[in-house]
């Protein structure tokens, strides 16, 4: 990128949106049914769990405002990076009180900052987006979302493997992330990023071995080894940092493991143990 197009960038520092949308139970019922879980059927006032307030604030730009990847083109309330790819890097969710199936929830987005730096595999942008999120009550939510953009080189984040191999892992749920529950989670989210169902273009264009598994959803589901385990219905905090990307050709382990705390340390992991993604969730 020019130095002109870096003080472009900063333009959007600031820029603010604000979104109202009603959780209502339909989408829940289908990420349960996504998520191999037997739950009741959801019911006005019961809990939203943990992170699938992501089922709600849905991007719904026109297929003719479509870029080639399958995001909306650059320039609308993100910054138009001039860089192809586009990707999930992490987030931290701090709940004052919990979200509920009927609330009525206003979103409140605002550009923290827009960083472009020069890592080993060339140019990235970093761009830093805080989501409030407020019912009737009052707060409820304040998420920090990192974005990162970068070129089309594959490169594998640096990793430590060891130092997750000693940690040993209280609960393990190994996943098998075929092509439909990536599909059917891409449909959940509205998210129509290419790299999550269009074997041909992630192959082919940005060339990554396979169909990508999704960020939020890797996220979702170390949340989700909570409650399989009887914990984390409710959080008080969930912060998480992707590592390196998963995809269907292999299965995948999400792991856990609590600490004296109020803690708990949750990774997920491939084939080669090293980890993809890295969590810690801290107990309300």
């Amino acid at each position: 990128m020019s130095g002109t197009e870096r003080e472009s960038l900063q333009e959007w520092v600031g820029r603010s949106e604000t979104r109202t949308d009603t959780l209502d139970a339909r989408p829940v019922a289908l990420l349960s049914a996504t998520l191999d879980r037997d739950d009741p059927p959801p019911r006005i006032g019961a809990l939203l769990p943990p992170l699938w307030h992501w089922l709600y604030f849905l991007p719904s730009y026109r297929q003719s405002e479509m870029g080639p990847d399958g995001h909306a083109r650059r320039g609308g309330f993100l910054p138009p990076v001039p860089l192809p790819r586009r990707m999930w890097a992490g987030s931290r969710c701090e709940w004052t009180r919990p979200l509920r199936i009927g609330d009525v929830v206003t979103r409140d987005s605002r550009i923290v900052s827009v960083t472009p730096k020069r890592g080993a595999t060339g140019e990235l942008v970093f761009v830093l987006v805080r989501h409030e999120y407020s019912t009737a009550d009052g707060p409820a939510l304040a998420e920090e979302h990192d974005i990162v953009y970068r070129g089309l080189r594959p490169a594998e984040a640096s990793t430590n493997p060891a130092a997750v191999a000693a940690a040993k892992a209280t609960w393990t749920r190994q996943i098998v992330p075929d092509d439909v529950l990536l599909f059917r989670y891409s449909a959940l989210t509205f998210n129509a990023h290419r790299i999550h169902y269009d074997r041909r273009y992630v192959t082919e264009v940005e060339g990554y071995p396979g169909l990508v598994v999704h960020g939020p959803l890797l996220a979702t589901l170390l949340a989700d080894l909570l409650r399989r385990n009887g914990v984390g219905e409710t959080l008080r905090r969930f912060e998480f940092r992707a590592r390196k990307p998963l995809f269907d050709t292999a299965a995948f382990d999400v792991c856990g493991r609590p600490a004296d705390d109020g803690t708990v340390a949750l990774w997920a992991q491939g084939p080669d143990g090293a980890p993809a993604m890295q969590a810690t969730a801290t107990l309300a």
